[in-house]
């Protein structure tokens, strides 16, 4: 009776080791099978961050990208205005200069048809003295 209460309690030992054998097998590959799960969603979220990142990073570079395009075309369209406005005060100045030329021209005209038109004055005065006395 003994004995085979040794032999049952050997085998239920067995048993025992045999089903913890079993479930330690089952526990370790329920463990990687979860690693290998973990592992896969956690290289998802980095693909996922690194898609976010270089999506951020291309926004950022196109907002750049754009505030400088404005800052340049600013400053293209500043410089356009200072040299309308520079050329726009050159030409006054030509202008002024042309029509001080002129004036000065006119006067030098008029002077000299002035003077003219008295020596023609004073060559009909004396001729019409010479034709009184020859009278």
């Amino acid at each position: 009776h003994e004995r085979e209460h040794d032999r049952e309690i050997s085998e239920l030992a067995a048993k025992h080791a045999e089903e913890m054998e079993k479930l330690r097998a089952e526990l370790k590959e329920e463990q990687r099978h979860l690693l290998d799960e973990l592992r896969q969603q956690m290289a998802a979220t980095h693909r996922a961050e690194c898609e976010q990142a270089q999506l951020q990073s291309q926004t950022l570079h196109s907002l750049e990208l754009e505030a400088l395009r404005l800052t340049l075309n600013n400053m293209h369209t500043s410089q356009l205005e200072l040299t309308q406005s520079n050329l726009r005060k050159e030409k006054e100045t030509a202008l002024m200069e042309l029509r001080e030329m002129l004036n000065d021209k006119r006067a030098q005209e008029v002077a000299i048809l002035q003077s003219r038109h008295q020596l023609e004055w004073e060559k009909i005065k004396e001729q019409c003295l010479k034709e009184k006395e020859d009278l």
